[in-house]
């Protein structure tokens, strides 16, 4: 039954930019980060993190059939990838309030699901590298957010697939986002708190990462 939720919950489409060199990153009051692409809670990811983590999929794009058209959608890619550094932090956070883990087997059985439901490895690698940047190495780390959203929103009561529960889930992390205290460098935006994202975008918690045609949303950022 805790199978069938999960995959319910991971399809859902309801509740989830170019490297260049960074100024210092101020943060509140006097603090300067330099080299920093954002700071949460104190902890600094760097731009080194940052391009690393760009590089892998602009990497992974070029070797795809579908390279340049990858490419061209995925303009933002360095924002987007800050903006999901940075929202894999809440989770992590809100997972640890919530008092629930997510073990290598747990990602692995859920893995094993998506796979089915996209039509096998290659087709989810290629589904989410072309629909959300993910690089194929990078499909695990997904998996593991979105499993510690579902579980987040479980340990609260809360039903992500309801208009209502999706609400819930937003308002719940947004919290946790304002008591993190989240700056951002300014070349890339500013971090919306009550949004929990960065700039204005409206990105769900839970994303579909199986593939599915009917759920699938180009990533136009």
């Amino acid at each position: 039954m805790e199978s069938h939720r999960r995959r319910s919950a991971l399809t859902l489409s309801s509740v989830a930019a170019l490297v260049v060199a960074a100024p210092l990153l101020t943060g509140c009051g006097k603090d300067a980060h330099p080299g920093a692409a954002a700071v949460v809670e104190g902890d600094r990811i760097s731009m080194a993190q940052l391009q690393s983590k760009v590089g892998t999929v602009r990497d992974a794009q070029r070797a795809a059939p579908q390279g340049a058209q990858m490419i061209k959608q995925s303009g933002q890619l360095t924002r987007a990838t800050l903006d999901g550094m940075i929202r894999d932090k809440i989770v992590a956070r809100a997972a640890e309030d919530a008092g629930v883990k997510v073990s290598r087997r747990e990602v692995q059985q859920a893995r094993a699901q998506i796979e089915q439901q996209a039509g096998g490895r290659k087709a989810l690698e290629k589904a989410l590298l072309q629909q959300q940047a993910v690089a194929p190495g990078e499909i695990d780390d997904r998996i593991r957010m979105q499993v510690r959203v579902e579980k987040v929103a479980q340990a609260g009561g809360i039903d992500p697939r309801s208009p209502q529960g999706n609400e819930q889930l937003n308002a719940k992390l947004a919290q946790v986002s304002k008591d993190m205290k989240i700056d951002v460098n300014p070349r890339y935006g500013k971090w919306n708190a009550a949004k929990s994202t960065l700039g204005n975008a409206k990105t769900p918690w839970l994303r579909d990462v199986s593939g599915d045609a009917k759920d699938r949303q180009q990533q136009r950022m």
